[in-house]
């Protein structure tokens, strides 16, 4: 996604009386969101994978809770997949097209 745009809040995106906000600032707020939850996501599903590994270590003999923690490192492992491949897909798209699709950019501003 690139470097966080925290440089365009502050010079162009803080109004006052001489300087209107503009859409510029949503670029970068809706940058800074997206890398947030990026990181949100990831931390949420390392979380997932330690619980998971957790109860798994703590089953014991019970094959039922041994298949819950099976299923929760799953479903974390899945996740974390699903966000690598999303960006892989989205950078295969930038590559065959040529258009930057992993920048959120308004055109015209």
């Amino acid at each position: 996604m690139g470097p966080r745009a925290w440089d365009k809040i502050t010079t162009n995106c803080i109004a006052d009386e001489t300087q209107p906000a503009n859409l510029k600032c949503l670029e970068a707020l809706f940058s800074n969101v997206i890398a947030a939850l990026v990181g949100a996501a990831g931390l949420a599903l390392f979380v997932m994978l330690v619980i998971g590994g957790y109860k798994y270590l703590t089953a014991g003999g019970d094959a039922q809770a041994a298949e819950s923690a099976r299923s929760t490192m799953f479903w974390a492992v899945m996740g974390i997949v699903l966000m690598i491949l999303s960006f892989i897909i989205l950078r295969a798209i930038e590559w065959f097209t040529g258009v930057p699709v992993t920048i959120f950019k308004i055109p015209f501003f």
